[in-house]
């Protein structure tokens, strides 16, 4: 690889010549005329135009957002707070029914209120869900029969955590921030995904466990908070 100081002091006229620049063509008066016309029609549009590319702007917008807010099952829709703002989970029955089953009646009977992130490794994923704050603790509730699929882990997946024995899943849960937990596909039930707030996500704090953990200040499903 050719070092990087010496490639930016090659000749700049080594490189391919850019096209020719597109400047005003003088003909004299008519040239000068020419000019003035068009300065005068650029000042003229110039207020004009941007508000109205702003205004396309702000609809489009609109409407992406509408789109998202009609798309979205409030019923399988959980809402994670965090000290910095909502995090919205699409839950997936699809893949994961019995976890899905669990996750909605852990959130409904509070479980989840004041919980830890007990467990946060940059890059991979920040885990919780366990009342003890240790990683060993879970629900009252028996343990789930694991439901790997072949969906692929990526940042915003939500998944399953569990020990050695692949049907030992029960409360607890890891968020991924990136591709680092590509390699759990198949092998960790995924149940659910981030499709809004991943950034307040990025912010809990870090560490095995971290010194000063991140909680989630509340848990509940979108089609509660309506009612």
């Amino acid at each position: 690889m050719k070092d990087l100081i010496s490639c930016a002091a090659i000749d700049p006229m080594t490189y391919p010549e850019a096209p020719p620049a597109r400047h005003p063509r003088f003909d004299g008066a008519n040239g000068q005329r020419s000019v003035r016309s068009t300065r005068r029609l650029a000042l003229f549009l110039t207020p004009r135009v941007i508000p109205l590319m702003l205004s396309f702007a702000v609809a489009a917008f609109s409407l992406s957002v509408a789109a998202r807010a009609e798309t979205t099952d409030p019923q399988n829709t959980l809402v994670i707070e965090l000290k910095s703002g909502r995090v919205l989970v699409k839950l997936r029955p699809d893949l994961a029914p019995k976890h899905v089953v669990r996750v909605k009646q852990l959130a409904r009977d509070g479980f989840y209120n004041g919980l830890k992130f007990h467990r946060v490794i940059a890059g991979f994923m920040a885990q919780t869900g366990d009342p003890t704050g240790t990683g060993t603790g879970n629900s009252s509730y028996p343990n789930l029969p694991a439901e790997f699929s072949s969906e692929v882990y990526k940042r915003g997946s939500v998944g399953a955590a569990r020990a050695s024995d692949p049907n030992s899943a029960n409360s607890q849960f890891f968020i991924c921030f990136g591709d680092g937990c590509r390699r759990l596909t198949g092998s960790y039930t995924l149940w659910g995904e981030v499709i809004s707030g991943m950034e307040h996500v990025d912010r809990i704090a870090t560490g095995e466990p971290p010194a000063q953990p991140d909680i989630m200040h509340k848990v509940y499903l979108l089609a509660d908070a309506q009612q």
